[in-house]
């Protein structure tokens, strides 16, 4: 339980229980758990714990609701995409993400109640209300994350401290998204015209990687902001050129050519 999953998929009251074993006797349970428990109440002893003027429901040191707001914590990040408001058309469909405070067995009393949970994303001692506010800024605007599929636990780190620490950093002027939407609008009417124009021949549609074009622009124009003189780009796709002509500006002759078999020559 290295990243301590285990408390995140954990009933309360199981953990509940393990927490009275480890005030009884701390060699009773599972290493594991052990120097999970020995972290909480280190934090604790710091000041870093729930204020004493804050009531709490549990009678023990170990509050119950701390791992609800854990667990809707980690919940966002799994699901928070669900309730991301990315078709500025419709509403979203309801997928049933499950992440309402009932779901996690708190209420609005428990709003103004301070949890060290809050720290996991950058608020220290907060309270339930502010730390539900952030997880919504963060997973629930303009763009959806998904990510919790990625097997190497390297990459999901740096991706999640990149999306939880830089989130107020998402904010483009007018221009910038005036350059997105125009590289997006190229990518789609270039797609719907090699469908349309080209029937049944065999290519790599560019359907689902529509962003990939915004982003190849992003660095292309960063690139060539900080004097890169050369970019090399290796595809595992044989279909690449269609990136390249929207990307790069590839004459879109020389593109056709390609596609129909056709050497071109400059």
């Amino acid at each position: 339980m290295k990243d301590f999953s285990a408390v995140m998929n954990a009933h309360p009251s199981y953990i509940e229980n393990l927490y009275q074993s480890y005030l009884q006797n701390p060699d009773s349970i599972d290493e594991s758990w052990k120097s999970f428990f020995l972290g909480f109440d280190l934090a604790k002893s710091n000041g870093i714990a729930v204020e004493k003027n804050v009531a709490t429901t549990s009678k023990t040191p170990f509050s119950v609701k701390e791992l609800s707001v854990y667990n809707l914590i980690d919940a966002y990040r799994h699901r928070g995409h669900l309730l991301s408001h990315t078709n500025p058309i419709r509403k979203r469909r309801d997928r049933k993400p499950f992440l309402q405070l009932s779901d996690f067995g708190l209420s609005d009393q428990d709003l103004k109640s301070k949890f060290i949970a809050g720290e996991s994303i950058g608020l220290k001692n907060a309270s339930l209300e502010d730390i539900h506010q952030q997880l919504q800024k963060i997973y629930c605007g303009t763009i959806g994350f998904e990510y919790s599929h990625i097997e190497d636990n390297e990459r999901r780190m740096w991706l999640r401290d990149k999306i939880e620490n830089m989130h107020q950093q998402r904010h483009f002027d007018i221009s910038k998204k005036k350059r997105i939407l125009e590289k997006l609008n190229d990518a789609v009417i270039f797609e719907k015209f090699l469908h349309t124009k080209y029937v049944g021949q065999k290519r790599f549609s560019l359907e689902g990687g529509e962003s990939t074009i915004a982003a190849l622009d992003a660095i292309i124009n960063l690139g060539s902001e900080q004097q890169v003189e050369e970019f090399v780009i290796e595809w595992l796709i044989a279909d690449a050129s269609m990136f390249l002509q929207i990307s790069w500006g590839k004459p879109m002759n020389k593109y056709l050519m390609n596609s129909k078999g056709i050497q071109f020559l400059s």
